[in-house]
């Protein structure tokens, strides 16, 4: 059974920094591509940065040079360095595999963590 667990998430004000952490359980994480995702109210569920198994990194442009996702398999753990954060960060936050179509590839979210930025 997948269990995927988000934790780091809180509230900052507008330029502050979070280093929100995802562990993983339940697939073989070295094998997987891992991202992560956020939703804010009223909005759907956006990819925000992923890595590849061997370490490259894509990001949306909206987040493009504010945060870094990195991996530690040993860890079994995802993590997302966010910089200079604006208050459209504000989101639930939310890791998972992805897919050969490039969509999550379980459907089994986790808890997620809540990401406040304010102005």
């Amino acid at each position: 059974q997948v269990h995927l667990v988000e934790s780091g998430g809180g509230l900052v004000q507008a330029g502050g920094s979070l280093r929100l952490s995802c562990a993983a359980s339940g697939i073989i994480f070295r094998l997987n591509v891992m991202g992560w995702y956020r939703q804010a109210p009223g909005k759907q569920r956006e990819l925000v940065a992923r890595i590849t198994i061997g370490g490259n990194t894509y990001y949306a442009d909206s987040v493009r040079g504010r945060f870094t996702i990195s991996r530690d398999n040993p860890k079994n753990t995802v993590y997302l360095q966010m910089n200079s954060l604006k208050p459209e960060d504000t989101a639930v936050y939310y890791c998972n595999a992805i897919g050969a179509g490039g969509s999550p590839k379980y459907g089994g979210w986790g808890q997620g963590t809540q990401v406040t930025v304010s102005s």
